[in-house]
């Protein structure tokens, strides 16, 4: 019996460990019974035996023997006559089992079955990696790097799978050098030419919560729960914990003992600020929470709205917008309310202000944006900020601050 050289095709089945044996008869099967009902032009009455170990198979033809002139379907049966070439023993009402030389396919139909079958073994393989990583999307692993480009790293996992890990998923700080192993978390697959694509992430939310996940075993055992994780990769990220367990600190045992479980995150993800703080229902006691490191000191809530006005001390308002804007900008995701920082003038001379929208016939809308964004919404919130700091804290020009605080300063001057 001919085997075509069928080894080959059944040690890529063996390769991918996942395809199971019935799988492979399946595949195995449907390939060769497609070749007989191109020949024959059904496969009822044929039966495909494979042997997986020797790497060959049997087509094994079954006929019902009939007296000779009455074979009414030549598949199903066949004349004593010819029977008795076969087998003299044979009687009229048995069952001819005859055994199909692969060689009378012909040359290009068995080539034609290879190429099949070998197909369906690659499509069998990404079908079974794209499953394995679609069940795995959201965890952490670890892969090697086998190939830097300018967008994109090629990585590789134990079983030699390849892996993607884009420049748009990589910390801004994210250095990396081939055959280094790095971690990160599967953020979904994609199917490109059927090719399926496996692409990882570090600046995903997810990233942060698997690795908080590992090294709080609070949060590992369901004792602590996160209830949500914002992130400027590489900047600063809030995560908000709540403890089931009255006895637990959640915010204490997220950071550690001296920090010593919040310490590895922080470097696993170049030095991001961590803020770990306790969820509540109490919008207006999350919305404090959300600001820290800024201590503020009174609050106008718009829960209709989603609007918040927080009044802090001049000296807090910094710490609140935070590096270009950061902190304020987490607060507001990790809440979902429109958060408005002002100074709390309280007490202070000259308590006499002009919000910033008067000036709108005079400075572009755009500025007075920019100037907002930073924490600065009245005429008194500029003049008491120095040219320098306005020039490191928004993205203005030089000459543009120095007009804009040259016209504000005239307005006070006329009252």
């Amino acid at each position: 019996m001919a085997s075509i050289n069928l080894i080959e095709a059944f040690q890529d089945f063996k390769e991918a460990e996942n395809i199971d044996r019935p799988t492979m008869m399946k595949v195995v099967e449907d390939v060769f019974k497609t070749l007989l009902r191109k020949k024959y032009g059904s496969d009822e009455n044929f039966d495909v035996i494979v042997n997986a170990e020797k790497g060959d198979l049997e087509i094994i033809r079954r006929r019902m023997i009939v007296e000779d002139g009455e074979v009414e379907d030549p598949l199903a049966q066949v004349g004593y006559s010819d029977a008795i070439k076969i087998e003299p023993d044979f009687e009229v009402g048995e069952e001819l089992y005859e055994e199909i030389d692969l060689y009378d396919f012909g040359r290009r139909a068995i080539l034609a079955a290879k190429q099949t079958l070998a197909s369906r073994i690659s499509d069998l393989k990404k079908n079974l990696l794209a499953k394995k990583y679609g069940d795995r999307i959201g965890e952490i692993m670890s892969a090697e790097v086998y190939q830097v480009w300018k967008k994109e790293i090629l990585l590789l996992d134990e079983e030699g799978n390849e892996l993607i890990l884009p420049k748009s998923e990589q910390i801004p700080q994210d250095y990396f050098k081939k055959g280094e192993n790095i971690r990160a978390v599967v953020k979904k697959v994609d199917m490109k030419n059927n090719n399926p694509v496996i692409i990882l992430s570090r600046t995903s939310p997810d990233f942060l919560a698997k690795l908080l996940e590992i090294e709080v075993p609070e949060i590992f055992d369901g004792l602590i729960v996160i209830k949500k994780i914002v992130r400027d990769p590489g900047e600063r990220a809030k995560v908000a914990v709540e403890s089931y367990d009255d006895r637990i600190d959640p915010v204490g045992a997220c950071v550690g003992m001296k920090g010593s479980r919040i310490h590895g995150i922080v470097r696993e993800l170049k030095n991001e600020n961590i803020d770990v703080i306790n969820w509540t229902s109490n919008i207006q006691l999350l919305i404090q929470r959300s600001l820290t490191p800024a201590k503020i000191t009174s609050m106008e809530l718009d829960n209709e709205g989603k609007h918040a006005n927080v009044y802090l001390k001049p000296d807090q308002v910094s710490l609140a917008i935070g590096r270009r804007g950061v902190n304020i900008k987490l607060a507001c995701e990790l809440t979902g309310y429109e958060i408005d920082v002002y100074r709390d003038n309280e007490g202070e001379e000259g308590g006499f202000d002009i919000d910033l929208d008067e000036f709108s016939d005079e400075i572009e809308t755009w500025i007075i944006d920019e100037l907002k964004r930073v924490g600065c919404d009245t005429a008194r919130s500029v003049l008491d900020l120095t040219a320098e700091e306005l020039e490191r804290r928004t993205d203005l020009e030089k000459e543009t601050i120095t007009e804009i605080r040259k016209i504000l300063k005239e307005e006070f001057d006329k009252e």
